[in-house]
């Protein structure tokens, strides 16, 4: 009895934790760029922070998720990358270069 409650207790323990990594999707328009944020399960990201980066890692401009989890940015003629951190794992990141 001992011996298949300890098994059906690693088993449970061994089942596979589902992430959900940050994304985001930019494109230009007439006034700068707009980035839509979220998540890879298709959650929204409203209220997140999303910040512009120079090529020297110089915050250029922040910009905090609407309720579409939409961001807007001016454009900078300057290089830059713009970054969504969800605070684990590898944060979503759009180059200027990709507009």
């Amino acid at each position: 009895m001992l011996r298949a409650l300890l098994l059906g207790l690693g088993v449970g323990l061994a089942a596979p934790v589902l992430a959900h990594y940050p994304v985001m999707d930019c494109q230009r328009d007439a006034e700068g760029v707009e980035c839509r944020v979220g998540y890879s399960d298709g959650t929204l990201a409203e209220g997140a922070e999303v910040v512009m980066y120079s090529y020297d890692d110089d915050v250029i401009a922040r910009a905090v998720a609407d309720a579409h989890s939409r961001v807007h940015f001016s454009w900078n003629e300057q290089e830059f990358y713009i970054q969504f951190d969800a605070g684990h794992e590898d944060p979503a990141e759009f180059d200027y270069v990709e507009l």
